[in-house]
């Protein structure tokens, strides 16, 4: 198991490594004038000359990356070009909203969809069609859509959730509470309908195997052959299908954050590309593919111990 964690982690460096690259690269070349873009057109040549030089942007784009890259080693991302303020400093104040919001839809989406899609497969008939006609309206209807009827009606309508966000610096469990509430139930909508149709497919599919009916020519019970055999060998395709949904929904809380007002990582990411503050997107970039780094490390661990072939191959 040491090994094929060690070959994970290290298969996740170089991930790392190109997408910051990549990112660097692409971000670099496209922005055009960037000293430009932050003074503004009134600037003079020599005022871009010389926001070029305190930034660095004179210098050939390899050795801006290497520089880039030495200081973010040793945990520095730089400082934002707008507001001076340091990328992570930025980051560690809007990190926990995005997160809190985005691991608390994982659980309960974890939580309910291998409910349901369990009891769909094991009940059929009517649960499964429900499950499966959900399924279709779930993944058919954008998050951002549910967003909108949720704040529309249990927001402004109903008044029994705040429309923006009263997250702040010094705000207590009942605002986070009341503010995440909306946002996460909109991920969540999303998730358990797509997650427990995978999660019922793979269950049927164990349940159709040789070795089920083997069991149950034993004489075993069903109860024992569903959850000490067929949901362990199910589990792999379950927990891939979460962690896809969970690595969609980092890209998709960008525009559920807007629509809520939530101070997290979504409006830093919107107003730094807006911006060109390029040190600030290089930030959220990097954290967004750190974290799903982590996220793919925890999966093929648990895959890797439900499935000893994993780990072998």
């Amino acid at each position: 198991m040491i090994t094929f964690i060690a070959k994970r982690l290290g298969s996740g460096a170089v991930v790392l490594f190109a997408v910051s690259v990549l990112t660097f690269v692409l971000l670099y070349v496209s922005s055009g004038s960037i000293a430009r873009n932050i003074l503004g057109d009134a600037a003079s040549a020599e005022q871009v000359a010389l926001k070029e030089q305190e930034l660095g942007l004179d210098q050939p784009l390899v050795l801006r990356y290497f520089s880039w890259l030495g200081n973010a080693l040793r945990g520095d991302l730089g400082a934002s070009w707008f507001t001076s303020e340091p990328v992570a400093n930025s980051l560690a104040t809007r990190i926990p909203v995005t997160m809190t919001m985005v691991f608390s839809a994982m659980i309960l989406i974890a939580i309910i969809a291998a409910l349901v899609g369990v009891l769909a497969a094991v009940k059929r008939g009517w649960v499964d069609r429900l499950v499966q006609v959900g399924a279709v309206i779930g993944d058919s209807i954008p998050g951002f859509v549910i967003g909108i009827i949720l704040v529309t009606f249990l927001a402004i309508q109903a008044g029994l959730f705040p429309a923006t966000s009263t997250i702040s610096p010094g705000s207590g469990p009942a605002a986070w509470v009341y503010s995440m509430t909306l946002p996460v139930i909109a991920l969540l909508i999303n998730g358990v309908t797509g997650g427990a149709q995978q999660i019922r497919s793979a269950v049927i599919k164990q349940l159709e195997k040789d070795y089920v009916r083997t069991l149950r020519s034993r004489g075993i019970g069903e109860r024992e052959i569903l959850f000490k055999h067929v949901l362990r060998s199910a589990a792999p395709a379950g927990l891939t299908v979460l962690s896809l949904q969970l690595i969609g929904m980092l890209g998709g809380v960008v525009i559920i954050e807007q629509i809520f007002a939530l101070p997290g990582m979504g409006p830093l990411a919107v107003t730094a590309t807006g911006q060109s503050d390029l040190p600030v997107v290089m930030g959220v970039v990097m954290y967004t593919v750190v974290v799903v780094i982590i996220v793919n490390l925890l999966v093929d661990i648990l895959n890797g111990w439900l499935n000893p072939k994993v780990r072998v191959s």
